[in-house]
């Protein structure tokens, strides 16, 4: 007798769906009403608080900087991190292959706030890196990584990297060898070889793993709140001010809502342009 799968995971959908969806959906409603002080909300409907985000440029270049931020991350850790995956992917020994990756695994269990301490204490402007720099003689000047969008790149870079390693190695060793020896039997250069062979066929994995790490960064609080020092203001730390500083919950929820569609207005997009270019490529071949 086969098992009803439907019916087995129906019950763990609704607890996450009334877990997740009912309180974001509660979070977001409060965007729809207005602030009357002291994180009391108003009971009549208005749309003031998406008026205010729309019409001001403060909002407009919190979420800008956000999609900036994150679009970095997501360009520089593929370039990072598609290299280490290839070669873990085709190394010859399975053991040293699985340490290395044991270690990236660890390594994205600690948690963000300790890995953001630890580049605070190593690229701070008293931090081990300056020190050494300065030592040496090859600046005069203490370099500014932290306190500023460079160190918000850094530190998510560093949260996101081993998701991306691990992510990218699993679609990568799914690739035979013999088609990349047989590319280069037939007279394809490395570089053809890869571009024509590895690239396309790990496509999927590199679409996926950018927007998981697109979506990740989109809603980073903590890289952007400690190692931007209170000057990068993303979506994600303005929200922050609005509900804690100023307890207004309904612009919170506003922000929130906005941050929530952009997200998912991107990732539409993003699958739409990634179809466009799989079918235009199958139409070149």
């Amino acid at each position: 007798m086969k098992a009803n799968w439907t019916l087995v995971l129906l019950p763990p959908m609704l607890f996450c769906f009334l877990l997740l969806g009912g309180t974001q959906f509660l979070f977001i409603r409060a965007g729809f009403f207005e602030d009357l002080g002291i994180g009391l909300i108003g009971d009549e409907l208005v749309f003031s608080n998406y008026v205010t985000v729309f019409t001001d440029p403060f909002y407009l270049d919190a979420l800008i900087l956000n999609i900036k931020v994150s679009s970095v991350v997501v360009i520089c850790g593929l370039l990072c991190a598609y290299p280490v995956a290839y070669v873990i992917a085709r190394m010859q020994s399975e053991q040293w292959a699985m340490i290395l990756l044991a270690a990236i695994v660890v390594s994205s269990f600690v948690t963000i706030v300790i890995k953001v301490l630890g580049l605070i204490i190593i690229f701070g402007s008293d931090g081990a890196l300056n020190r050494t720099l300065l030592a040496l003689g090859l600046v005069d000047e203490p370099l500014k990584i932290v306190g500023n969008a460079y160190g918000v790149v850094v530190g998510l870079m560093h949260y996101v990297l081993g998701f991306m390693v691990l992510m990218l190695f699993s679609v990568i060793q799914t690739i035979p060898r013999s088609l990349e020896e047989a590319a280069l039997i037939h007279g394809a250069s490395p570089y053809r070889m890869f571009m024509r062979v590895v690239f396309p066929l790990s496509l999927p994995g590199v679409a996926t793993s950018a927007l998981i790490v697109f979506n990740l960064c989109m809603g980073a609080f903590v890289s952007a709140a400690l190692l931007g020092g209170g000057r990068v203001l993303t979506l994600p730390v303005v929200i922050e001010r609005a509900i804690v500083l100023d307890t207004e919950y309904a612009m919170g929820g506003t922000l929130s809502a906005i941050l929530l569609i952009s997200v998912v207005l991107i990732n539409i997009l993003s699958i739409w342009l990634l179809n466009r270019f799989r079918k235009a490529r199958l139409v070149i071949t």
